[in-house]
């Protein structure tokens, strides 16, 4: 198939795209299967669509975004490997990050629609490590500047009834609950999974203290126990009063007697 014929197919299945689980697996298979010879083409199709597309449109493409980047992440070869890509969807998502988000989410009240799904979406990326956690935290904090912005605007002007919200009518705000509920349902349904940045040989143990070192910057190779603990050590909270009560209850729990012994009478704990 010449690129030109895979370009024209691959934009009527973008014109045919919405927020069900077998329509985004279609494109994904698509634009993975000809990524080796027009990925660039096909890249420029996911942008103009998400430039030229409604609200709707929009959110459905950042969507499939998430699903290309997770399948080019699992069909990523082994490291050292002599058929690994020198580039793929993922690194198109990074280096294009603020124009998809500025397209996603305009500027001004039309684009309120979009700003926490997009959010969400966001900071999954984040937490998996498939966008770098500072580029992320950029695009992130314009998007909180946008709400402030539309917020404000809000109340100095209040909206007529008549208006829409963003540009939708009635039958699009339906049909974008709808969507919405089969979205939801998927990023919390992929929520929890870790994303795996190493093949280990099949012979080493599965022990904590035999995988190899990495850091933060490691991106993709970063390992998914790495970015497991950095994402509970980052939700953690300090050492409160909080903590020292729930101690407290424990001990109360384990030792109820403590205190009815006197010096003379007290033992020691058998640690046998």
């Amino acid at each position: 198939m010449d690129p030109f014929e895979v370009r024209m197919q691959f934009l009527a299945l973008l014109r045919r795209l919405d927020a069900s689980q077998q329509s985004i697996k279609k494109i994904v298979g698509y634009a993975v299967k000809y990524f080796p010879s027009c990925g660039e083409d096909l890249w420029d199709c996911l942008l103009d669509a998400c430039h030229t597309g409604s609200l709707n449109h929009r959110i459905n493409i950042l969507y499939l975004l998430d699903s290309l980047c997770e399948a080019c992440l699992v069909s990523r070869p082994p490291p050292g490997s002599s058929t690994q890509p020198s580039s793929s969807y993922v690194d198109y998502v990074s280096r294009d990050l603020r124009k998809i988000v500025d397209n996603v989410v305009p500027e001004g009240r039309q684009g309120l629609p979009n700003l926490m799904s997009t959010k969400q979406i966001l900071e999954n990326w984040r937490s998996k490590r498939i966008v770098e956690p500072q580029k992320v935290d950029e695009v992130i904090a314009v998007l909180d500047g946008r709400r402030a912005a539309a917020g404000s605007a809000s109340t100095e002007r209040a909206p007529s009834p008549d208006s829409s919200v963003g540009g939708l009518t009635r039958d699009d705000i339906k049909r974008r609950m709808e969507e919405d509920r089969e979205r939801h349902k998927r990023l919390r349904e992929r929520r929890w999974v870790q994303p795996v940045g190493q093949n280990l040989p099949a012979a080493m143990p599965p022990l904590a203290s035999f995988l190899p070192l990495t850091d933060e910057g490691d991106g993709v190779g970063e390992l998914a126990l790495d970015i497991e603990f950095d994402n509970e050590w980052e939700t953690t909270s300090d050492w409160n009063e909080d903590d020292d009560e729930a101690i407290a209850e424990e001990n109360e729990l384990c030792y109820p007697d403590a205190g009815e012994f006197d010096g003379e009478d007290e033992q020691a704990m058998d640690l046998s």
